[in-house]
């Protein structure tokens, strides 16, 4: 299921840990980056490039709640409502979301471009509200602000 280019990153991931299981957790991030999300195929051909037991690399891959497990929009967007940004507005950005862009927690845009993903908390207290696109930061968010940063991604 993986192409050459991913076969390479996962040898030379476990090239770096001298138990493969260790190189479980990078090579999922790996398979989730390829395909968009951890289908049951992209978790058996994990396993089998780390020749593990799939039941480990389930069990880790849904333990953990960084990945995903159905497809999602083009760009994740991972929205904290944790105290600190509740209380500097999240809440309401939550609703922004979901009538500017139709974009509910745990849901897609009908286009395809996002998806919404609600944390407890990514540690930016001190910045609330803030939220993750894909892996790029940002915070001391307002409506304003979410509009600006979701139209660099198309």
């Amino acid at each position: 299921m993986f192409n050459d280019t991913v076969v390479k990153e996962i040898d030379d991931i476990k090239s770096r840990y001298p138990d493969r299981k260790s190189a479980l957790l990078p090579s999922l991030y790996v398979a989730q980056r390829e395909f968009g999300w951890l289908s049951s195929e992209a978790m058996e051909s994990v396993a089998r490039a780390l020749n593990v037991p799939e039941s480990v690399v389930r069990g880790t891959a849904t333990f953990y709640a960084m990945f995903r497990h159905a497809p999602a929009g083009r760009h994740v967007i991972q929205l904290c409502t944790n105290v600190s940004c509740m209380i500097l507005g999240a809440e309401q950005l939550v609703d922004f979301l979901k009538s500017k862009y139709g974009l509910t927690p745990g849901g897609t845009t009908e286009d395809g471009r996002f998806s919404l993903v609600i944390m407890e908390c990514i540690g930016a207290c001190g910045t609330a509200p803030a939220m993750l696109v894909d892996t790029d930061f940002h915070d001391n968010l307002s409506e304003k602000r979410i509009e600006e940063i979701l139209e660099k991604y198309k």
